[in-house]
């Protein structure tokens, strides 16, 4: 198989470097038929690598990258990145943080800092710094009003990322935390050509259990397997409802009438040990197809592990804190942490 292929071209390609690139029957078809025949697909491939270079010019001093991906909106990729991120800087780790999402910038306000703006020398693009050993990248600094929508088509996202990787002056990292959009699209493409040289250390991958979530996710998986990235992890977020009793109220279905106080004064009265420490827990996506850990036998990568839906830790997103923080009383913080443990472990610290 030729190495300079286009990533949709069909299995025969000849590669945009030979002389019959584009007339070959087995160019039949194809999208870059017209770009091969012209010479456009090869002057394009050099673009990439020289870029691919400056890009790992840039990065020589990030030691590992670490991409974030789902195959599927609304699973929490975006809360995940940004909780890694604080968990590996709380470790003492120097952590970037990059948001390629671009039509949908979440990470300036998970990480708490919504308002900063990037600033531009000659040396680069200075990123945010949210904590003194976590630096924030993200189109989200950059919009002159926050709910401004992004109405980009892809060559113009992708020279954005090029930008956010060869650009932005990241300095000395243990980690580069990539958050990408859901799919496998435009900036998952350019992401990895960009990353060429510099090499990518792997992919978290999250899902949640429900099986119209993992059919997409299996779809990520077969890219990272075509693309060369390796699953260093599989992680079912909001794998059941978990909520602290003090955090309830109750209801009586019959009558309507809310019976928060006198279940509680049942609670202290008859098991007052109990009181500040319960926690109610039920499925709300059912794994109808075994959930994550089934997906992960089937393709033979790690699993990471369930992290419950905690409406502690979307409180510490919209809030832009780390659920590590002992003042928000995260109780699924624990969950999280032995996600950033194998997330380490699996990078190969």
């Amino acid at each position: 198989m030729a190495d300079d292929r286009p990533e949709n071209a069909p299995e025969a390609c000849p590669g945009t470097a030979s002389a019959r690139a584009g007339r070959e029957a087995s160019c039949a078809g194809c999208p870059n038929r017209a770009a091969c025949a012209s010479g456009e697909a090869a002057k394009a491939r050099e673009g990439t690598d020289a870029d691919a270079t400056r890009v790992a010019e840039r990065l020589r001093g990030v030691r590992r990258k670490i991409l974030v991906l789902s195959g599927k909106g609304g699973v929490g990729k975006s809360t995940f990145a940004a909780q890694l991120a604080f968990g590996l800087a709380g470790r003492g780790k120097e952590v970037g943080l990059l948001d390629v999402d671009i039509c949908g910038p979440s990470v300036p306000t998970m990480c708490g800092d919504a308002e900063a703006e990037v600033h531009k020398s000659n040396s680069g693009w200075s990123p945010v710094y949210v904590e003194e050993n976590l630096a924030v990248m993200s189109i989200g600094f950059m919009l002159p009003n926050r709910d401004d929508a992004v109405i980009w088509r892809g060559p113009r996202k992708n020279g954005l990322i090029k930008q956010f990787l060869a650009d932005t002056e990241w300095g000395e990292l243990d980690y580069l935390i990539v958050d990408a959009p859901p799919g496998t699209s435009d900036e998952h493409l350019s992401v990895v050509q960009y990353l060429k040289e510099a090499g990518v250390d792997g992919a978290l991958v999250v899902t949640t259990p429900q099986e119209v979530a993992v059919a997409d996710v299996r779809k990520e998986l077969n890219f990272c397997k075509k693309t060369g990235i390796k699953v260093l992890g599989v992680v079912e977020n909001m794998s059941g409802l978990r909520v602290p009793m003090r955090e309830m109220s109750f209801v009586n279905e019959d009558t309507g009438a809310d019976e928060t106080s006198r279940v509680r004064e049942l609670l202290a009265t008859h098991a007052p040990e109990l009181a500040d420490s319960l926690s109610a827990r039920t499925d709300v996506f059912a794994p109808s197809k075994g959930g994550a850990e089934a997906m992960c036998a089937q393709f033979n990568v790690p699993f990471l592990g369930k992290v419950p839906l905690d409406p502690a830790i979307s409180k510490a997103a919209e809030h832009g804190k780390s659920v590590f923080d002992p003042e928000l009383r995260v109780a699924s913080a624990g969950a999280v942490a032995a996600i950033v443990a194998g997330v380490i472990a699996a990078a190969g610290e």
